[in-house]
């Protein structure tokens, strides 16, 4: 029984995965989500449902479009995957329970993956998705178990504030934009959910392996201080390494002060 739910969630996120693909490519472009139809960039066919399984049909396709064989960009098999993987790792994380808070999780999380590839691809973080999922997070607040709403609102202040700050002193050391105000809007919504501590904890991993990783495409590609690096795309996966092990983390951490 254990192992369907286990697949139940795994199929659910996949398909899930699929939609968020749709979010990723539509919402920055200012197309619908609902029409038209999927349909290939190259040649504009019509994808048939049975082309559109969840990896799968990009594994018999080999990757390509079945009509003009046009290659299909395997971020739609990757996104799709890891939308699966996380809902399951929410589903445990969730000690196996079907209730509000898992299902609140995986808004958050699918939340997350979002902005983290828009952010990666399209150098933008919507505010379409950062906002509302604040809003449902500061309503969310007072019915949980591990966060109040005075809590939430803190994190969000902390987060936000904090990435607000940085960005008012770069704008005036630099005369122009170090992080974008999406940033600050998404670490709002990052902060709302997870609360102060591990809203903290989201800031120090996503700034410390940011840096790593602008520091080796210094090294190794050339670029320079000047290079924008997506910093969405480095909060979203330390938001949710916060909100899985962050609690555990946390308390690693301060009992090597005791």
């Amino acid at each position: 029984m254990e192992t369907l739910r286990v697949i139940l969630v795994a199929v659910v996120g996949l398909v899930w995965g699929s939609f968020l693909n749709v979010v990723i490519y539509r919402l920055p472009r200012g197309l619908s989500l609902v029409r038209p139809p999927s349909s290939c960039p190259k040649c504009g066919r019509r994808i048939k449902w049975y082309d559109n399984i969840p990896v799968l049909s990009y594994v018999i396709l080999g990757g390509k479009c079945r009509f003009c064989r046009a290659k299909i960009s395997a971020v739609y098999p990757v996104v799709e995957a890891l939308t699966a993987a996380c809902f399951v790792v929410v589903y445990f994380h969730n000690l196996r329970f079907f209730d509000l808070q898992f299902f609140a999780d995986c808004l958050f999380v699918s939340a997350l993956i979002a902005l983290g590839f828009i952010d990666l691809f399209e150098q933008i973080i919507p505010d379409h998705i950062s906002l509302p999922m604040l809003i449902l997070a500061l309503v969310y607040a007072p019915f949980r178990y591990d966060l109040n709403l005075r809590q939430a609102l803190v994190g969000a202040v902390a987060g936000g504030g904090f990435l607000f700050i940085v960005y008012l002193v770069y704008l005036l050391w630099r005369k122009k934009e170090g992080l974008g105000m999406g940033d600050v809007m998404m670490m709002l919504m990052v902060g709302a959910y997870l609360g102060l501590s591990r809203t903290i904890l989201t800031l120090l991993l996503a700034s410390v392996v940011g840096a790593i990783f602008g520091l080796l495409l210094m090294k190794f590609r050339g670029k320079d201080l000047k290079f924008a690096l997506p910093f969405g795309s480095f909060i979203a996966p330390a938001a949710f390494v916060a909100l899985v092990w962050g609690d555990p983390l946390i308390t690693w951490y301060l009992s090597l002060f005791k």
